[in-house]
């Protein structure tokens, strides 16, 4: 998700999309870690991805 995509979400909507990230990060990390996955830097964009939502959050929790 980039991050154009990110600012034009609800709070509501944010938070909604970080914990379906957080699963989908965690997710990855299992299946790798039980075989290796076809594509590792899934696991890297996943993780930027959460870390890009909960930035966003984080900026209009301050505001």
């Amino acid at each position: 998700m980039k991050q154009s995509e990110i600012k034009n979400l609800s709070v509501t909507e944010l938070q909604e999309q970080l914990n379906q990230s957080k699963k989908a990060y965690a997710d990855l990390k299992m299946a790798h870690a039980i075989s290796p996955i076809e594509n590792p830097l899934q696991i890297r964009g996943a993780r930027r991805t959460v870390a890009r939502i909960a930035t966003e959050l984080t900026k209009r929790e301050l505001q």
